[in-house]
């Protein structure tokens, strides 16, 4: 089976080809000048992957959420995928998935005091920003690695530990779409999902196979996970050291379900995993597909554990039945760097270069001294989506 695997990737590799050149053309036209960028007053901090599948964007664009909002005034900026609008859309309070997207309408969600956007068109949506908030101090633009009509101050690439772009391949025989050579665009280089088990040595070598410039700055991250908190039941949150193998139906709509599955696995060994596509709408059926499958789990103890992202399109779910309802629990992720000093000094890169640059967001990477500072998020706890 797997001969037969990479024979077929193998022979995909002319396709890769076609669609590398196509890849090409478009940043070389960007690189000449042929196809503009535009920069902004106001600094801009982008965050993307130029690869297929999560890479953990969300989790990291919170971060810099937290890091940023007690200080600045911040914006988010998606494209908002899947949504049923059009053009550019502010969400307020009341905005639903339908909207603005379950990722941006997620943000909304855990912080209700930040400005959350989404616009196909990029330099659109920030120009909106701009002119209509006068304090806006920064924007996070959420996947956009690959957007080029707008130049960033920071460009922040995510590299999924378990898929390193550096031993990948261009689709469709691979899982990238852009070449490797792409990531020399970025400013910092985050490696996400790390284990937590990760050795120095392990970071050494992963740092020379990255080969980067001595301008960039390469950081590891790795994922952590708060109580699991109802969704519509009035009941207390759970800590996952106390799910002491309870029956847990994992359901998902996410790029990598089976990563979930796995930092699942050490608190509870009885999971039913139910995964659906990546931003998946539950329909009529999939909601009778949920009832139908946990009401045959017979254990009393049983879980519904979801994610924050699937929770705002069940919010919409219709049918969910009451034992469903009394039951699913949603589990709350954030990022955190996997060596303390890495924390500080990219907490200091990022608050150095909004607090330099309100008006020219232009980070010269490598010839500004970046001190120590105290800029660190307000907690290391994530914020809760409170759910009505």
């Amino acid at each position: 089976m797997e001969g037969d695997y990479i024979k077929i990737k193998e022979s995909l590799l002319p396709l890769s080809w076609l669609y590398g050149a196509a890849v090409g053309m478009r940043n070389f036209c960007f690189d000449v000048g042929l196809l503009k960028s535009q920069a902004f007053s106001v600094p801009v901090i982008a965050v993307g992957n130029i690869t297929v599948g999560g890479t953990g964007k969300t989790p990291h664009v919170e971060y810099l959420v937290r890091l940023l909002r007690q200080k600045f005034h911040v914006a988010v900026l998606s494209r908002g995928y899947k949504r049923k609008t059009s053009g550019y859309l502010l969400a307020t309070n009341n905005s639903t998935v339908n909207d603005i997207g379950d990722e941006p309408l997620q943000m909304k969600r855990k912080f209700p005091d930040i400005s959350v956007a989404v616009d196909k068109k990029r330099v659109r949506g920030i120009q909106q920003l701009t002119d209509n908030d006068e304090q806006l101090d920064v924007v996070l633009l959420d996947d956009a690695f690959q957007h080029r009509y707008v130049k960033p101050g920071i460009n922040i690439l995510l590299v999924d530990y378990h898929r390193l772009i550096i031993y990948d391949k261009l689709l469709p025989a691979g899982r990238l779409r852009e070449t490797v050579k792409s990531k020399n665009r970025a400013d910092i280089v985050i490696v996400t999902k790390c284990p937590k088990s990760l050795k120095p040595m392990e970071f050494r070598v992963i740092t020379k196979a990255m080969n980067l410039y001595p301008y960039q700055h390469l950081f590891f991250t790795t994922l952590h996970y708060a109580d699991l908190h109802p969704v519509f039941a009035q009941a207390d949150d759970i800590a996952l050291n106390d799910l002491k193998d309870r029956p847990v139906l994992l359901l998902t709509g996410i790029a990598s379900p089976r990563q979930l599955q796995e930092d699942l696995a050490p608190y509870t060994s009885n999971i039913t995993p139910m995964a659906f596509a990546d931003h998946h709408d539950f329909s009529r059926r999939d909601v009778q597909q949920i009832n139908d499958t946990f009401a045959q789990m017979s254990a009393k103890d049983k879980l519904i554990v979801t994610t924050e992202k699937d929770v705002t399109r069940l919010l919409l779910a219709e049918g969910l039945s009451d034992e469903v309802r009394q039951h699913l629990y949603v589990l709350p992720v954030d990022i955190q760097f996997m060596q303390d000093e890495q924390a500080e000094r990219f907490n200091d890169i990022i608050t150095g270069y909004v607090r330099k640059n309100s008006r020219n967001s232009t980070l010269v990477t490598g010839k500004e001294e970046h001190r120590p500072r105290n800029d660190k998020p307000s907690s290391n706890k994530p914020h809760t989506i409170t759910f009505k």
